[in-house]
């Protein structure tokens, strides 16, 4: 029991020092992102959690965060890491909730996140109508999905089961407002985000995991981390595209 309790605590610590863990995109999505996010005491949806990073960092500009996901275990361990780092519940909420019922959600929100998300969702009309309707006049929609032309994405995806993991390739800046524009969002930024060099690390660190574990991926990540900080918006050729688009206020 005691060890147990002790592999706990040290992946707690771990988690904790190398928040929001090995992933590298995921790293580089939490490093710019958030800037983009309203400031202050303003009500936040992030549609389709993953780990919880994007939603404490919308927490930790003020925020009032509700963070949904359908799957079960995500909810419970991001819900279980965040209570440990001591935040105020009544201001980050986790629930287990599907994209597809947020239609019958009785709320308003003044910002919407979903990063990585769209990609799997195969009536990603349908859903970003529920995030137009669940904004208030004037709030803002973050999404943040593979960018469709990029090589490691780039496999001709169409429609695809869900259950298959991505149902498309991901979204240019023209297939973005082909998306969004109908439904009455105006996109009023952009940015790229991974640069090759992060993304020829990160692959390298993907096959290094799934071989070896985290324990031997971890030099591997320590040395590649003077790169990450040398990691910059709109690359020539990102991994992920971003866009801000408003529901215009009355």
């Amino acid at each position: 029991m005691c060890c147990k309790r002790f592999l706990g605590w040290l992946g707690y610590r771990g988690k904790r020092l190398f928040f929001p863990g090995f992933d590298l995109h995921a790293r580089c999505r939490y490093k710019f992102l958030p800037r983009f996010f309203l400031h202050g005491l303003v009500d936040t949806l992030d549609a389709g959690l993953g780990n919880g990073y994007l939603s404490y960092a919308a927490y930790l500009r003020g925020n009032r965060v509700l963070a949904i996901d359908k799957d079960q275990k995500l909810v419970d361990k991001a819900e279980s890491f965040f209570k440990k780092l001591g935040i105020d519940h009544r201001r980050l909420i986790f629930e287990v909730y599907n994209l597809y019922d947020l239609g019958k959600m009785q709320r308003k929100f003044d910002q919407i996140i979903c990063s990585e998300t769209l990609e799997h969702i195969k009536e990603d009309r349908l859903v970003v109508s529920y995030f137009y309707n669940l904004l208030q006049p004037g709030g803002v929609l973050h999404l943040c999905c593979p960018h469709a032309n990029h090589p490691l994405h780039s496999f001709g995806r169409i429609d695809r089961p869900e259950e298959l993991g991505h149902v498309r390739d991901g979204y240019t800046l023209e297939s973005y407002k082909e998306l969004l524009e109908p439904v009455g969002f105006k996109i009023v930024a952009s940015a790229g985000l991974g640069s090759p060099a992060i993304t020829w690390i990160a692959e390298k660190a993907r096959l290094l995991r799934e071989k070896q574990g985290d324990l031997f991926f971890l030099p591997f990540f320590l040395l590649s981390w003077p790169l990450q900080m040398l990691d910059r918006l709109n690359p020539s050729l990102p991994f992920s595209i971003y866009i801000k688009a408003l529901k215009p206020a009355d």
